[in-house]
């Protein structure tokens, strides 16, 4: 059997989120008020690529882990070289000031994301695929973590972001301890993707314990309305 993490958004929505699963033939993705993952088999025929376009349109789907050859004249956007990496001999460490974000969190929550994640967007369902912590001051939220793609055994850590007034404090790395313990309580182990173009984060968390399983190609499938 292939490792869940070679494909980790068809792991995700086969396992243990099946049922947020949108699927149409071989093809799965997440709600798109969700997440705008896809998930495409290999190999990828005619009919796979008929299907996603039924099933997602004319959006940008994003891959995770896999290199996919686009279609004819479909596009692949975005494409950047990235890193996966696993955790190996991370500490987790349980937090009295991280604490779990839930609904009545989310206005601050997407506020937050929006002005420190470089454009990228936390819809009020986000919230539907895992556990994320947030650290305050003075009331406010000035750090948070998450998980989002949930390969059998694993979890991918996301959104984690800094203000960057608290920059420099260890929040980061407080947090990704902190995820790391909440997820060895229910039985999975931590992972994630960071682009090469990002070697600050790289550092940081080869330093909490991380190591590099692969390399990756990070992008998205622009899809046609019709095939």
């Amino acid at each position: 059997m292939a490792d869940p993490l070679d494909d980790p958004v068809r792991s995700a929505l086969t396992g243990p989120h099946a049922h947020l699963a949108q699927r149409r033939g071989r093809v799965m993705r997440y709600p798109p008020e969700l997440s705008r993952f896809i998930a495409i088999p290999h190999p990828t025929t005619a009919r796979d690529w008929a299907d996603a376009a039924a099933l997602v349109g004319p959006e940008q789907a994003p891959v995770a882990g896999i290199v996919v050859a686009p279609h004819d004249d479909w596009k692949v956007t975005g494409v950047g070289p990235g890193l996966q990496l696993v955790e190996d001999g991370a500490e987790p460490r349980a937090d009295a000031d991280a604490v779990r974000l839930g609904p009545d969190d989310l206005p601050e929550i997407v506020a937050f994301v929006a002005r420190h994640r470089n454009g990228r967007v936390f819809t009020p369902r986000t919230l539907e695929l895992g556990v994320y912590l947030g650290i305050r001051r003075g009331g406010v939220l000035v750090a948070m973590a998450g998980e989002r793609l949930r390969p059998q055994g694993w979890s991918e850590l996301s959104a984690i972001c800094t203000d960057p007034a608290h920059r420099r404090q260890g929040l980061a790395t407080r947090l990704v301890r902190a995820m790391t313990a909440v997820l060895h309580e229910r039985g999975d182990r931590a992972f994630l993707h960071v682009r090469l173009d990002n070697p600050g984060a790289l550092a940081m968390y080869e330093r909490l314990g991380f190591r590099i399983r692969r390399e990756i190609s990070m992008g998205a499938v622009h899809l046609p309305p019709t095939l």
